[in-house]
């Protein structure tokens, strides 16, 4: 079997490839080594490590950190890992191993790199459903049947359930920015959409793999674990392996949200990047701007979600108060602000003193965001605990 890269690309089935990607960018931003970044699974000892997170009987929560830890893992892929992993994963489901493996900078250019494969018809067809689909819903089986459906929930809820919707959110920003960037007259976009249907998810399928690690019967799933590992996403094909490379940067706030004020959020070797601000996508010209803002600056802005990200980033206690905006009640609770914004809802919020006084003896002031419909403090305080304004009544405050 032949391992190329993806910006060095050699024959496969007699069909020259073009190159992928471009030169590699240098990046100093790369963490630490994952767990199993440094193994290589080879054949001798793969009933001594299964699944990859760790050795058989593995505690859920320490499955769960490590397959996290391996989900926001960044810098440069294992390849002689993420290599032999691929060939495991074949060899399990009873498939030729691949005659080569390519690799590419991104998935942007990984999915760029199947949809020409495969319109050439050098690849092969997609093994996607044999090499992870089927062993999956074995997997999944096995243990559905051995824990019953209550036991698989619970399971579930200690394991898989921690990681699952962040690896949603991410995965659907990635495909997002994939297709988008594919974009364009000559049908592109829609070749790239269909090869997606054949990605494996390699660490950002960490929430499924963190449910079967360790549990008996998931040995068909140790070839794709291996590669989750050691790499990022990755298409089998009957005859050729494409691998992508793991993100450079990789930068979340404390929802699992993509965020990042000053540059992109998640960026890959090649320079495919995507930019956001707590979870919502924004243009990288976006971000440049959010330095010099103004209250009228933030005023002008047309696009209301962009809008908001402005007072996010601003503050909306600065804004409140450097915009003019007037006071509209006041009562024991607090003060109720308002500042109308042109073609979008009116900003409301309550400005609150913490009883409890800090260290240093003085009180913390909190601004609370409410319903717009908000007309009074104790009605939006009330709110926030999700009460009705008559029924907020504090015996004391903190």
């Amino acid at each position: 079997m032949t391992s190329v890269s993806g910006d060095a690309v050699e024959t496969v089935s007699g069909d020259a490839m073009e190159t992928v990607s471009g030169e590699t960018m240098t990046t100093g931003s790369a963490t630490a080594a994952t767990p199993g970044d440094t193994e290589q699974l080879g054949t001798d000892r793969m009933g001594a490590d299964r699944m990859g997170a760790g050795p058989t009987g593995q505690e859920p929560l320490d499955a769960v950190r490590a397959w996290r830890e391996v989900a926001a893992a960044t810098g440069p892929a294992d390849r002689a890992a993420a290599e032999e992993g691929v060939r495991l994963a074949y060899r399990l489901v009873g498939l030729p191993e691949p005659e080569t493996v390519v690799w590419a900078d991104s998935p942007r250019a990984g999915a760029a790199l199947a949809a020409r494969l495969t319109a050439q018809g050098t690849a092969g067809r997609a093994v996607r459903d044999e090499v992870r689909n089927r062993p999956w819903a074995t997997a999944r089986g096995r243990l559905l049947d051995r824990l019953g459906p209550a036991g698989w929930a619970a399971h579930w809820a200690r394991t898989g359930a921690q990681l699952w919707d962040r690896m949603v959110v991410l995965t659907d920003r990635v495909r997002t920015g994939v297709t988008d960037a594919s974009a364009g007259p000559d049908g592109a976009e829609q070749a790239v959409r269909l090869v997606l249907l054949d990605a494996v998810l390699g660490q950002h399928d960490a929430a499924w793999l963190a449910a079967f690690a360790g549990q008996e019967g998931a040995e068909a799933l140790d070839g794709i674990a291996a590669v989750a590992r050691a790499a990022g996403w990755w298409w089998p094909y009957e005859r050729t392996a494409i691998v992508c490379e793991r993100p450079v940067e990789l930068h979340l706030d404390e929802a699992g949200r993509l965020d990042r004020g000053d540059g992109p959020a998640l960026a890959f070797p090649d320079g495919f990047a995507l930019y956001a601000w707590r979870g919502m996508p924004v243009p990288a010209e976006f971000l440049d701007g959010l330095h010099g803002l103004t209250p009228s600056r933030i005023r002008q802005e047309e696009n209301a979600e962009l809008r908001r990200v402005m007072l996010e980033h601003y503050g909306y206690d600065r804004y409140l108060k450097e915009s003019g905006a007037k006071p509209v009640h006041r009562d024991e609770t607090g003060v109720l602000w308002r500042v109308e914004l042109p073609g979008d809802e009116p900003q409301v919020m309550v400005e609150v003193v913490n009883s409890t006084p800090e260290p240093d003896g003085t009180h913390r002031t909190y601004w609370l965001r409410v319903p717009p419909r908000t007309r009074t403090a104790r009605e939006g305080v009330a709110w926030t605990f999700g009460l009705q304004e008559a029924e907020y009544a504090p015996q004391r405050q903190t």
